[in-house]
């Protein structure tokens, strides 16, 4: 399984998964925000599965499937059974920065481990790889939903 210890956990976001909990939003402002979150799933399945088909013949390895999570701790994992997991959110961050997890994620295959080893061979497919890191760590928090679309110039308040 992924290093439960990574130094660069997603962020915990306060979204629209629980209809119990107090939130800013009228109920149509919620379904709103979940159809986009579907919108925005969708294309993070396209988009992993076309970044992991063309990274895979340069980190070797072989994976079962792809999973895409709004994970809360982390932005991906690979399991030991070749499972890839992608935090939706991504999408939101420039393709350099997705590309960076998804390198990581399949040298996994390779490494199940974050060894001497493991870092080379992320270096090797992506020399800037530190750079990547840091920027996810840097402004990580700045990739929901919520702050996408109001970049966007698309309200999330229906008036």
């Amino acid at each position: 399984m992924y290093d439960p210890y990574d130094p660069y956990p997603a962020p915990a976001q306060n979204h629209t998964k629980d209809p119990g909990s107090r939130s800013p939003y009228t109920q149509a402002e919620l379904k709103r925000l979940q159809t986009f979150e579907r919108r925005y799933r969708d294309r993070a399945r396209q988009l992993f599965s076309q970044r992991a088909a063309f990274y895979l013949p340069m980190t070797g390895g072989r994976y079962t499937s792809i999973t895409i999570r709004d994970q809360k701790t982390r932005w991906g994992s690979c399991s030991s059974r070749g499972t890839l997991s992608f935090n939706y959110r991504l999408v939101f961050a420039p393709l350099k920065i997705l590309d960076y997890v998804v390198v990581h994620e399949l040298c996994h295959l390779t490494h199940m481990n974050h060894s001497r080893d493991f870092w080379g061979l992320v270096e090797q497919v992506m020399p800037d790889y530190r750079e990547r890191r840091a920027w996810l760590k840097e402004h990580g928090q700045e990739l929901s939903l919520e702050q996408y679309l109001e970049r966007q110039g698309i309200p999330l308040k229906i008036e």
